[in-house]
């Protein structure tokens, strides 16, 4: 069901050709999805961070941290094909890091990151939330990822960067 699903999700994002600055916003937020973009988050956090700076730092360190090493086991075990290896993209030709789909990398650090700063820099919520959607949604737009996919790595990034938060400040 959620196969079919999924498909029916990627045959009419697939169908669609949006206007150039989705293509554009798309593909900008994938690539700042890629990790120089939360690193750029990072620099920021320990310029204007504040006293929680390296709390900060050290949380969502541990949190992405985890997510890579889970996403990587998790894609090896699932072992299900990306969209773009099963039906052609009609307008991007963006290359996939690896042949695995689920679940979505990108999107479990977007929301790593985006849980764990907001949490200590409430704020920033708006900011960071947005660049995370950014990012999962770029991932089912460009034929990268499933929706469910992007579904598990939401789930998965904020539950790391809610975990993070508690482990660093001593509350788990």
């Amino acid at each position: 069901m959620i196969t079919a699903g999924d498909r029916k999700v990627m045959l009419r994002v697939n169908r669609w050709t949006p206007p150039l600055w989705v293509r554009r916003w798309m593909i900008a937020a994938s690539r700042a999805g890629d990790g120089w973009g939360w690193a750029l988050v990072g620099v920021a956090v320990l310029l204007f961070g504040g006293a929680e700076r390296f709390a900060a730092i050290e949380a969502g360190v541990l949190a992405v941290g985890l997510g890579m090493a889970l996403f990587h086991s998790l894609k090896r075990v699932a072992g299900r094909a990306r969209p773009c290896a099963t039906e052609e993209h009609c307008w991007a030709t963006l290359l996939p890091p690896d042949r695995f789909s689920f679940p979505s990398g990108h999107t479990i650090t977007a929301f790593a990151v985006a849980t764990t700063f907001s949490l200590f820099y409430p704020d920033a919520f708006a900011v960071l939330l947005f660049c995370a959607l950014s990012v999962a949604c770029s991932r089912i737009m460009l034929g990268l990822h499933y929706l469910s996919d992007v579904i598990a790595g939401i789930a998965i990034g904020a539950g790391l960067g809610y975990a993070a938060v508690s482990l660093v400040n001593g509350s788990l």
